[in-house]
């Protein structure tokens, strides 16, 4: 057997990988970006959003004899074309199934899709089912509601990250939520590949507890082992205003867990009913706290849960210091860095270009740490150039080492900062 999977380095798609690796079955792994090599697996790099037509996949379904898609984006983004991947790129790839003979086709959706009101996430998630039931193929579409597995991305990163606040901040408006286990959507999609399972149909897969957004959250807050925390009620402007900086971010290309369509979807809520993918599959979900005590929290847990809002704090430590400081050497500290490297015996010509230069690469370097394409590269340019100041500054005027300001001193712990930054950097 050979499966086409879409979304193969994703939270879902990445174990569904490992499942059918593990499983001895062949799988043409489709991804931006390849992943880690493994036994019967050939990797595809194909950007699915800009594969819109049955040409751009005909030729790797030779063979193929089901297709499973887990491709998806929270939002749009510079990263992300929603439309692209959850609509174009699976429309096209659908009617080559068609014109190919690959009947079986096991797509993942998410549950409420069908829900009024839409968001530009779910109204792209019912065109892209809409895409699928259009065509003359054995089509399963499972509407998974929030996933969560030992691995974490998206909405289960977040949970953790708000679990392991000091404070617990209770969002306006937010629905109920039917947290499913990522085992248990990857056992669906494993069973639904066999051309000898039911077919034509749509399901939701859910837990079987219904919460609010802060009892989930409190229920990782035990798993991390952490007290229980004073809750903080989230004003509405105040909770817009972390949505719209969301929005903010994702512009530079980052992914955060908040946005406009993230909001939208909160109030929503993630519930169904799972009566008709238990009674098929034969599973039972199990409760929250049930799977996560099968598996007790790590100190790497505790790390990652501490970290996550951590990271773009640094993240928008650091760019600011870059940025600001370039600013600063251009406007208000002009003179006294041209004064530094006059006393250096620097020539005057020489020491206001390099005044000028050194505060321009901090202003890119900045820049460049902001943006999320260019962060791990700018980082490693903020750290050669804290070197290279460092360097040169010795070398110019080494009684710096001794100003009481401590302007040399002050290098370690941003390169320190910087460092940390590049171990956190990748999102997945």
């Amino acid at each position: 057997m050979r499966v086409l999977l879409l979304g193969a380095t994703g939270l879902i798609g990445s174990a569904v990988l490992a499942r059918l690796a593990r499983d001895g079955v062949e799988v043409v792994a489709v991804a931006r970006t390849p992943g880690m090599a493994l036994r019967h697996v050939r990797w595809l790099p194909l950007d699915v959003a800009r594969a819109t037509t049955p040409e751009d996949w005909l030729p790797h379904l030779a063979g193929v004899s089901a297709v499973v898609n887990c491709a998806g984006a929270l939002a749009s983004s510079p990263a992300d074309d929603l439309r692209g991947v959850h609509v174009d790129g699976i429309a096209a790839l659908y009617r080559a199934c068609e014109t190919a003979g690959v009947r079986r086709v096991v797509h993942v959706s998410a549950i409420g899709a069908e829900r009024e009101p839409l968001s530009e996430f779910s109204a792209t998630k019912k065109a892209g089912e809409d895409a699928l039931t259009a065509r003359d193929l054995d089509w399963v579409v499972l509407r998974p509601a929030v996933v969560v597995g030992r691995a974490a991305y998206g909405g289960s990163a977040l949970l953790r990250g708000l679990a392991a606040l000091p404070v617990l901040p209770e969002l306006p408006d937010a629905g109920p939520l039917q947290i499913v286990q990522l085992d248990d959507l990857v056992d669906s999609i494993v069973f639904f590949l066999s051309p000898h399972t039911p077919a034509r149909l749509a399901l939701d897969v859910a837990g079987p507890e219904r919460f609010t957004l802060t009892d989930a959250v409190l229920t990782y807050r035990r798993w991390l082992r952490l007290p229980e925390p004073r809750r903080v009620r989230v004003p509405r402007p105040l909770a817009a205003l972390a949505h719209r900086f969301g929005d903010f971010l994702r512009a530079l290309g980052w992914r955060p867990p908040l946005g406009t369509v993230v909001r939208r979807e909160l109030v929503r809520g993630a519930v169904g009913n799972p009566a008709r993918w238990q009674e098929l599959t034969g599973i039972r979900p199990e409760p929250l706290a049930a799977a996560l005590a099968s598996e007790p929290a790590s100190v790497q847990e505790r790390w990652f849960a501490r970290l996550y809002f951590v990271k773009p704090l640094a993240f928008a430590v650091l760019a600011s210091f870059w940025i600001v400081t370039g600013l600063v050497s251009l406007g208000p500290g002009w003179e006294p860095g041209l004064a530094y490297l006059l006393e250096g015996g620097v020539p005057r010509t020489l020491a206001a270009a390099g005044v000028v230069l050194g505060a321009l690469a901090d202003i890119a370097v900045g820049v460049g740490i902001a943006v999320r394409r260019t962060a791990k590269r700018a980082l490693w340019a903020a750290l050669a150039i804290s070197i290279f100041y460092m360097i040169a500054g010795t070398w110019v005027l080494p009684r710096l080492w001794a100003d009481p300001v401590g302007p040399m001193l002050k290098i370690w712990p941003i390169m320190v900062l910087n460092l940390v930054a590049l171990a956190i950097v990748e999102d997945r």
